[in-house]
Parts: C-alpha cells; structure tokens; sequence
C-alpha cells in the first residue's frame, strides 16, 4: 500500500459510565461506576494520553432518553453523569498533551455562553479544548427546554449555521495582543483591539464582546458529528474534525471524498479537516480471545434493550409488527434526511442480517464499523481505511473500560508504532498542533 505523508489521528469517545457497550459495564473488570466517579476519568485520561491519543471525547445527551420506558429504563447506564464541561475543567490538572472535546447541543443552547465556557476551558487546559458542534437528536431533550416538541432536522441545521458564526465571532472579539496590563499606565487592555460583534440575525440577536480573552488555539477545535446533506454542509464551512459512522470502506470513501470535496467553496483545504470515521475494537491477543470477548458481551444484552435501541436509532419507527427473524425492512425512519436509519438498512442488506440481529449489532456498537481480532488484523484494516482514504484517523468507542483502552494503548498502538502509522510523541502543545490543523487568522 501506498503510505499517505501523515500519521493516524485518534479520540476516543466516552460518555456516562465509558463503556461504548449497552453491557459493558456487566463485563468482569469493566467499572459500572464512572459515570459519578471523577477518580475513574482521571484514569482513562491518563491511559489515552500514555497512548499518545490526540483527544478524549465526550459524548452526551442532556436528558435521558427513554424515560417514560419504565420496563426499559432500568437497565439504561445513562442516568448519572456529570456535565461534560464541569469534568474536562477538572481533568486539565491531570493532563498536559490531551485533547478535551465535549458536546454542547446547538439546540438547546445560546452562542454567548458556548463561547465562553469553550474560550474558558481553552485557557485552562493550555490550548487543549474542542467543541462538539451538534444540533441535539434527542426528541426528548425539547421537552426541558419549554419546547412542546423536537424542532425539526431542517430547522436544527438552520440554527446550528448561525449559532456557529456567532461562537467563531466571539471568539474573534479580542486581537492576541489585546490585554497589555501596563500598571504604570493603569491600562489593562487596548481597547483598539476589541471588536464588538453586534450580531442580528434571524435567530440570534448578540451584541458582545465575550467576556474572555481571545481562545489560545485562536479558536477551539470544532468537531461536528453527522452524515446527513445538512451535516456535511456545516461541517464544511466550521469543522476542524468530523465524526461519522460508515461500516463499509465505500462508504467511508464516499463521505470522505463528498465531504472534502466541499471545503474549496469556503476557502478551505483539505487537509484542514480530519474526517474520524467511529470504530468499535474487540482486541486480543489472538482472534480467539478477541471473539471470546465479543461473544461474552453480546450473551449479556437483554433484547428488549436492543429492540429499543434500535427503534430509537431508526427515528422512532415501530418494529413490533415485523418477524425478528425476518429481514430488515427498507425503512427510513421518521425524517428521511437523516443518516441514521438508511446506514442500518445499508448494514443490513449488506450483510444479510435479521432485524434481531440488526438490534444486537446496535447494541453492541450502533451503526459504526467493528473490528474484532489481533493487534495485526485490526492495524492491517484501519491501514488499509487510512491509505484508502476512508479516513484522516478514528474515533475509538470502547466496549468496556478500562480493559479496552488498556488494551488499545498496550497492543494497538506499539503495531501502529511499528509501520510508522502513528506518532512517538505529540507534536505541539495545542490541540490543534497535534491534529495538524492551522490556527484561524482573527477575522
């Protein structure tokens, strides 16, 4: 194969109790209790940062989904987790090269406080802060916002383009050199060098400046995590990383080149985002041990939770009419512009599985690739994606923790080490300087 002129990029994507699987923490070794537990993060944080990952990922989902599914909810991890920005604040003291990235949903926030809370975290982590930029699925989320019901994809990505135009404005408000802090002269900051934004816009209406000094990366890193047309029209014009699940190598090259394709029409390069396709690993020694484990996880899932799941990954469609045996409908979910539900058909016609089956794949790693082998079988496929161009590098969802960061740190990473696939050291500093990626010029 031909090598590319880079070097695998890698998050990992924790979120509540950090076990990517819905029974991975009823896994022996496996802690069922980090979601509460700040003394948990600080180990996987400093087990990725050992791995010399480029950033720890948090996923989250304000609500919980599913309330009202009193059979279902119990067996859900989701409940207890804290606020995302609240723990990354707290792991800057226990990191010093690792990326912290969270998510604040475009829907059911206001630009200004983004703004600030990511300017804020990029200070105290010394240039290390991302954004996970993502409008909200939750239907359920709408319900504690004094909304009566979900607003609609369309109008989502529609609030998502403005509201990022107002953060990155934000972020612009002060010039580098802004705060002089001249006690002789008793001038704190040069005025000269503030730029008040006084945005009106259809939605937002925010005049400025932010409150915190210009973000040490200029601007933190904005990933975005979607498929659909509108996703990737966003990403092209604000995203510095994105995150997507493709489950075939077509497909992945087929996001990929779109995706990049699109970035001219804004003045961008290619290079200057990393497309980090999500890939869930069962790791052994051997494939025996890497299929043992898979197997183990997978007898623990109650199909209840699965099917749930599943409907819930479909946009709410009803499967209760459908033979669990018999094969996946050709459906597209409740709103035919999102991804979703069509990579489950995809997955399914293309690999002939049964809805039961379809609902236990969901389970165990929803729509995403799944490699289970070797460190030499899983490094020869993610080579093979990277010099593809499938992906600039992955988004790491570990069925269990701590057992497969362990696992991904101590067998993954010397094979990847080895070909000259991934760094010995970080970089730089930043975020940013790791992944590659320019700092924006103030505007």
């Amino acid at each position: 194969m031909t090598r590319r002129n880079q070097n695998i990029k890698f998050a990992v994507f924790l979120q509540a109790d950090c076990n990517y699987h819905v029974a991975g923490w009823r896994l022996p070794g496996s802690y069922a209790d980090a979601g509460m537990n700040l003394q948990r993060w600080i180990e996987f944080a400093r087990i990725i940062e050992r791995a010399k990952m480029d950033m720890m990922f948090i996923a989250d989902t304000i609500g919980l989904p599913g309330a009202d599914r009193t059979d279902i909810i119990g067996y859900n991890t989701r409940p207890d987790k804290f606020e995302p920005f609240t723990l990354l604040s707290a792991l800057t003291a226990y990191t010093k090269n690792l990326g912290l990235v969270a998510t604040a949903a475009t829907t059911f926030n206001q630009p200004y406080a983004v703004a600030r809370v990511l300017a804020s975290l990029d200070h105290l982590s010394g240039g290390r802060a991302g954004w996970n930029m993502v409008t909200g699925g939750n239907y359920e989320d709408a319900l504690n916002f004094s909304m009566e019901a979900h607003p609609s994809h369309a109008e989502r990505y529609a609030r998502a383009e403005e509201f990022a135009d107002v953060v990155t404005g934000l972020w612009d408000t002060y010039a580098d050199d802004a705060f002089i802090r001249d006690r002789a002269s008793g001038v704190y900051f040069d005025a000269s060098k503030m730029r008040i934004l006084n945005h009106k816009g259809e939605r937002f209406q925010v005049k400025g400046p932010l409150s915190v000094g210009r973000p040490i990366q200029g601007h933190p890193v904005i990933v975005q995590a979607g498929t659909s047309i509108p996703a990737r029209k966003l990403s092209a014009r604000h995203a510095d990383a994105v995150f997507t699940a493709q489950s075939s190598l077509p497909d992945a090259k087929g996001f990929y080149a779109d995706l990049k394709g699109r970035l001219g029409a804004f003045g961008r390069s290619p290079d200057h985002v990393k497309v980090m396709p999500g890939v869930v690993m069962y790791i052994g020694r051997t494939e025996a041990q890497a299929r043992e484990k898979y197997e183990l996880l997978q007898s623990l899932i109650p199909l209840p939770v699965a099917m749930d799941r599943l409907q819930r990954m479909l946009g709410g469609v009803d499967l209760s009419g459908h033979d669990l045996d018999g094969p996946m409908p050709d459906i597209g979910g409740n709103d035919a512009r999102m991804s979703t539900p069509m990579n489950y058909v995809r997955l399914a016609q293309r690999e002939g599985l049964t809805i039961r089956q379809v609902a236990m794949r969901s389970a165990a790693g929803k729509d995403h690739w799944t490699l289970i082998g070797s460190p030499t079988q899983i490094v020869d496929q993610l080579e093979h994606w990277f010099v593809e161009e499938g992906a600039d590098g992955f988004n790491l969802l570990p069925p269990d923790v701590p057992g497969t960061l362990n696992d991904f740190a101590e067998l993954i990473v010397p094979e990847m080490q080895r070909r000259g696939l991934y760094r010995q050291e970080y970089e730089g500093s930043t975020l940013r300087e790791n992944l590659g990626l320019p700092r924006p010029i103030r505007r």
